[in-house]
């Protein structure tokens, strides 16, 4: 069955932009999985097809109308989409493999792009929203977040990647950062590749790269190997 995406936005022109290129281009035109982008002002009702008004409290900007929203997702989930609903804004959690993980192994997604100074919070709680965020940084919009997250979900439909294990060993996939990377020439500028990775050893390979991801990991993102360590471990059940 087809991945099916569905972005709710003010600049559907903006798609497939990237996601038509590279792996996720070729997949789209495979038909692995679908991309509909929708104008979010289809859904407005007055003359001008305003999509935004004032904050209560006042403040600068604009905020975007809950009812404008609403009829929005009405338009793009029929009755009985069970697609997840994830709002792209700076102040969600943050986006995580895990989560990819879980969309990219469901029928799809359906996401909000917002923009001004954000999305009326009625809306937001009524519709049971997931809120994701791509980094602790402002954009202009949900657009460019919502490509990331497309990316990082159609590169894990099976069919995607040419290579089954290319997902696997990964940054993230572990919780670790990936290790270093060599390829040909043995020797470059008076650097050579790591002997171990000449072996042919597999076993001796598999811990240096284990050994490197937690170097790194330790070293970039102390953050990752704290959690790392506050998982509890699992052990077998002893034997009856």
């Amino acid at each position: 069955m087809t991945w099916r995406a569905t972005v709710l936005t003010l600049f559907p022109e903006m798609f497939p932009g990237p996601l038509g290129q590279s792996l996720a281009g070729r997949a789209l035109e495979r038909g692995i999985w679908s991309l509909e982008a929708r104008n979010i002002r289809d859904a407005a009702t007055n003359k001008h097809r305003s999509v935004d008004d004032t904050p209560f409290g006042g403040g600068a900007g604009m905020v975007m109308r809950p009812d404008v929203v609403d009829a929005a997702i009405d338009a793009a989930m029929p009755e009985g989409d069970a697609r997840p609903l994830v709002f792209l804004s700076p102040r969600g959690t943050p986006l995580r493999q895990d989560a990819v993980r879980r969309w990219a192994a469901g029928p799809g997604v359906v996401l909000l792009c917002g923009r001004y100074e954000g999305v009326d919070q009625r809306v937001i709680e009524a519709r049971g929203m997931e809120e994701v965020s791509v980094g602790d940084y402002v954009l202009s919009g949900g657009e460019l977040p919502a490509m990331v997250l497309l990316d990082a979900c159609v590169r894990l439909i099976p069919g995607v990647m040419g290579a089954s294990e290319s997902g696997v060993e990964e940054s993230f996939s572990d919780g670790l950062l990936e290790y270093p990377h060599y390829t040909r020439p043995a020797e470059w500028q008076g650097r050579r590749v790591p002997e171990v990775l000449l072996s042919g050893h597999h076993a001796q390979v598999a811990a240096w790269r284990q050994d490197q991801a937690a170097a790194v990991t330790r070293l970039r993102r102390p953050d990752l190997m704290a959690a790392r360590a506050a998982v509890p471990l699992q052990h077998a059940a002893p034997a009856a």
